[in-house]
């Protein structure tokens, strides 16, 4: 690392103190943002679960995996891994939950709605979109996955509406891998990415 950045890197953390007394507001606004999403969820076990992932997040745990996050909370890894990855839950609410959160904090008239896909690289063939297709992050046609994302943009900022993976025609026209890698049957057309 080129020293000069070592120093500036040094002066924007010390940049980025909080005061104590502004972080005292952090939590309650924190819960009072989580509470809709919360609310989507079915039983105590995944609003438990909610609540543990998002102070995993946030805590000073060295890596920000299922099992480094639920052990110091005391709980079991694979009851946050199930809600988590293997949940069978429609995420349909939620979803319409944080697009009313945003209508109601950034939706403007002459806003205008952004779609816009992102590659992330990846090997294998058991995550789900994995293929070989353009991944702008390096350049050139490669294994990834992609994801299309649509921002709200308007005066008063922009933000995220909604975010799904896309399905390249070699996932879609294989059921058999559709099936194993949990796809739901919702999702198993081949719609253009716009769409």
């Amino acid at each position: 690392m080129d020293a000069r950045y070592t120093i500036r890197q040094a002066q924007w953390l010390e940049e980025c103190q909080v005061a104590p007394e502004s972080f005292e507001q952090v939590m309650p606004r924190l819960h009072t943002l989580m509470a809709p999403f919360v609310d989507t969820l079915q039983g105590q076990a995944p609003r438990g679960h909610a609540q543990t992932s998002v102070r995993g997040l946030l805590s000073d745990v060295e890596r920000k995996n299922v099992a480094s996050i639920a052990y110091p909370f005391g709980q079991d890894r694979l009851g946050l891994q199930g809600c988590i990855g293997w949940g069978d839950g429609d995420d349909a609410p939620w979803r319409q939950a944080w697009r009313r959160q945003v209508g109601k904090q950034w939706g403007q008239e002459d806003g205008v709605l952004v779609c816009d896909p992102s590659a992330f690289p990846k090997s294998g063939r058991e995550s789900v979109g994995v293929a070989r297709q353009w991944c702008g992050r390096v350049g050139k046609v490669d294994h990834c996955q992609v994801a299309i994302s649509l921002g709200d943009v308007s005066r008063k900022g922009h933000t995220l509406v909604d975010l799904r993976l896309s399905l390249p025609k070699a996932w879609t026209q294989d059921t058999a891998r559709l099936a194993k890698a949990g796809v739901p049957s919702a999702r198993r057309g081949s719609p253009t990415r716009p769409q």
